[in-house]
């Protein structure tokens, strides 16, 4: 009877360590949809860029910054699912 109780016990605490599989959906869709909009601010914004450069090559430095803010909202989406898997 004692050996059963411990089988079980050993079951249980292995259970425990798989973790919850919310969590891993939650983490997908965290990283899923701002690399998604991410990527279509990125379009907008190249194709805007590219077509006010071909008017006036100076603006360059002007549209570069704007991109690399539509690129942080997927990085900010990888931190969230880390934090979602790891916390």
């Amino acid at each position: 009877m004692l050996l059963s109780v411990t089988v079980f016990g050993e079951e249980h605490s292995s259970s425990e360590n798989s973790g919850n599989p919310i969590k891993y959906i939650a983490a997908a869709l965290a990283v899923g949809i701002p690399c998604i909009a991410g990527g279509i601010a990125v379009g907008r914004i190249g194709s805007a860029a590219m077509g006010a450069m071909s008017e006036n090559p100076d603006l360059f430095g002007k549209a570069l910054p704007y991109a690399g803010l539509a690129e942080g909202i997927c990085l900010w989406g990888f931190i969230v699912a880390m934090l979602i898997l790891f916390m």
